[in-house]
């Protein structure tokens, strides 16, 4: 349970930075979602100004102490310096391990990189 926060906790900050100025003029392009109520889920949305977060979670060692969802996913925005900017993430027993990827000319500042990794 405290993966799957943390994971929604990672999902909203990445949301929240790539916050436009005018928020208003952004529009929801596609929103999709499915969950089983089971624990196993997908969901992905686009909105106009770049941003797009998707992510896939499946239920492990369902009915069992140790049970968890372990998810999947990624979440892209288009930084203040016009860089594409993507964090594709899996989390599950082995914790929250993000890749980040950036377009030409981008520059994640090494501190966000060590804080996203750990």
């Amino acid at each position: 349970m405290k993966l799957l926060v943390l994971c929604a906790l990672v999902a909203v900050v990445g949301v929240v930075l790539a916050a436009p100025q005018n928020a208003e003029d952004v529009q929801l392009l596609r929103s999709d979602s499915d969950n089983d109520g089971l624990g196993n889920f997908n969901f992905l949305f686009e909105q106009s100004d770049g941003q797009r977060h998707n992510a896939n979670g499946e239920l492990r060692n369902a009915g069992a102490e140790d049970a968890f969802v372990a998810v999947r996913g990624s979440y892209t925005w288009i930084g203040p310096d016009g860089v594409n900017y993507t964090v594709n993430y899996v989390a599950d027993e082995n914790g929250y391990q993000p890749t980040i990827e950036q377009g030409p000319g981008g520059a994640v500042p090494s501190a966000v990189v060590a804080s996203l990794l750990g």
